[in-house]
């Protein structure tokens, strides 16, 4: 089975998972509204590499899929709520090409959505006591809340460089953004929950820090590339990191190698709020990203991450016995840097 198919049919066991948890029907039209509102993310297409990695983490050491589904499905809801709230932060239009949750239901209903799957995550997660124990069960919740709290910072950090207009930022600046809210959640904590599940030691799980952070890296740039490529399978806004004047590896180095005139008029355009942004304005920095080479730029930078982080994970997994799921986990690094979607 080639990556692709691999992770299709474990996204499809672990959101038949989420599905069975979910409320369905209440009978109150009202919250029988709300019950569809928290399926709405779930149930649209999504990727589910978080997931993926998570449970072939937990194979490569020598545990069961079974014990790591619920663990992989509350990976998944924290995604589905995150990026409700994110969405409504960004005021983004699309999200895996449908309208945003807020802009479905209102941004009010849209953050109380958010905050129910947020409840549903911690509640799935606690019914790993069935089959992990309780001492194993709250490592996992440990895990879970290290995630939350450098995801939150990442995110923080992120939107105070817009509302402060902050330009004075470096690729550093960016990897150390980006290393929270994207490497951690993404990453590492799938890669440390999967391990934990099959009782990997303690040396293991900190050399999957490095490797997780640098992956991370890779993928999100990967993902700011793919936001302004507009590929087919994308399923986001194109050029949506524009309009939310996102401060992306991509435009830093745009700006950093664009004349002053350029900067300035560019600085001027990105610090106007996104309803104000006019679409021929949008089209002009996208053309002075172009013009300075900054996604072949930032498309070199995610392939030396790529590189590195394959280097710690041949480090990390080396010893691991099934051969065949280890082959899964390299082809699924592959994907994570290289997708077109």
């Amino acid at each position: 089975m080639d990556i692709e198919s691999l992770v299709r049919t474990y996204r499809q066991e672990v959101y038949k998972y989420i599905d069975e948890k979910l409320p369905k029907w209440h009978s109150h039209p009202d919250i029988q509204a709300f019950y569809e509102m928290l399926r709405d993310y779930p149930s649209r297409p999504s990727k589910g590499l978080r997931a993926t990695l998570c449970i072939l983490t937990c194979e490569a050491f020598g545990g069961e899929r079974s014990l790591c589904l619920t663990t992989a499905a509350a990976l998944e809801i924290f995604q589905s709520w995150v990026l409700i709230h994110d969405d409504i932060e960004d005021d983004s239009e699309l999200r895996r090409g449908q309208l945003v949750l807020h802009r479905k239901y209102g941004v009010p209903m849209a953050i109380n959505a958010g905050d129910a799957l947020h409840v549903k995550m911690w509640e799935i997660l606690l019914e790993n006591r069935v089959r992990l124990g309780e001492g194993k069960t709250l490592r996992v919740l440990e895990e879970f809340c290290k995630m939350v709290n450098e995801t939150t910072e990442g995110q923080h950090l992120e939107l105070s460089w817009v509302d402060k207009k902050r330009w004075d930022l470096t690729a550093e600046d960016y990897f150390f953004m980006c290393g929270k809210k994207t490497s951690w959640y993404t990453t590492i904590t799938p890669l440390r929950l999967g391990a934990i599940i099959a009782d990997a030691n303690n040396h293991r799980l900190e050399r999957m820090i490095p490797l997780g952070y640098k992956l991370g890296l890779a993928f999100q740039i990967r993902d700011d590339v793919l936001n302004l490529t507009a590929e087919e399978r994308y399923g986001k806004e194109f050029a949506g990191d524009i309009y939310e004047s996102k401060r992306t590896l991509i435009l830093i180095e745009a700006l950093r190698r664009c004349s002053v005139e350029e900067r300035e008029k560019a600085k001027k355009i990105l610090d106007k709020p996104r309803s104000l942004k006019k679409a021929e304005e949008a089209e002009w920095i996208l053309d002075l990203i172009k013009k300075t080479g900054s996604i072949e730029y930032a498309n070199g930078v995610a392939e030396g991450l790529a590189e590195e982080a394959i280097k710690l994970f041949e480090e990390v997994f080396k010893d691991v016995k099934n051969t065949e799921v280890k082959a899964a986990i390299r082809s699924l690094i592959d994907l994570m840097v290289s997708r077109r979607w």
